[in-house]
């Protein structure tokens, strides 16, 4: 089952997705970090900004480590952004800046979606460790009912997944008018921000379709869906 073709089958579309997302995430963010604002405005300036027109004054912003490891925590309300991000005063950083604002503001607002996918975590954290290796079990014991189980617990992911794409979306949307409305990018700035959100927005696409196809796999090979299991 290791060196099971049809699994490279099931998985190489999701792959070639993934590489590609990342490939043009990466590479978009790297060519919009080369391109300044006009307002000369750093990403922490940029986020700051949006926060306050918000009436958010409670989210502290803090400069976070690696590459692209920006992110949002609703715990703790911080807004955490990566060195090539805080004070980068390029169109890149204030449009991923911007990005972390709108799940800021999501959080205020009371965006259910978001709401959801934080109930989520603790089971999908539960599903991804157990529910893969679950699965792989079963197979080895030939046994249906455990990859069962295991694509039950597996599928937790997915939904976290699936759960997470309006979120993104959604924030991303929030990001590029936010940006427009405060004067922040104007003109051909809005196209770089554009690029490089819809590339990380990709990426999270690419994982949903991994984990999917990753389940459809097991499924497959158990039987359920007219594969079989030796």
């Amino acid at each position: 089952m290791i060196f099971d073709p049809m699994y490279f089958v099931f998985l190489a579309p999701a792959l070639l997705l993934s590489f590609w997302a990342s490939f043009r995430t990466k590479s978009a963010f790297k060519k919009y970090s080369r391109v300044p604002t006009a307002t000369g405005m750093s990403g922490a300036e940029a986020a700051s900004r949006l926060l306050s027109s918000a009436g958010l004054h409670d989210v502290r912003i803090l400069r976070s480590q690696g590459m692209l490891t920006d992110h949002y925590n609703p715990m703790n309300r911080t807004l955490n952004l990566s060195e090539g991000v805080f004070d980068s005063r390029s169109v890149a950083a204030v449009g991923i800046a911007a990005h972390e604002a709108g799940h800021a503001i999501q959080h205020a607002t009371g965006y259910k979606p978001l709401g959801l996918r934080s109930v989520l975590v603790p089971t999908a954290n539960i599903g991804s460790s157990l529910g893969y290796i679950v699965m792989l079990v079963g197979l080895f014991m030939s046994s249906a009912n455990m990859v069962l189980v295991g694509a039950v617990l597996f599928s937790a992911v997915l939904l976290f997944q699936i759960v997470t794409l309006p979120v993104e979306f959604d924030a991303s949307r929030r990001a590029k008018a936010m940006l427009s409305e405060h004067g922040i990018i104007a003109g051909a700035e809005r196209g770089g921000v554009d690029r490089v959100l819809n590339a990380a927005a990709l990426t999270y696409v690419a994982a949903a379709v991994s984990t999917l196809m990753t389940l459809l796999y097991f499924l497959m090979r158990a039987g359920f869906l007219g594969g079989r299991d030796d």
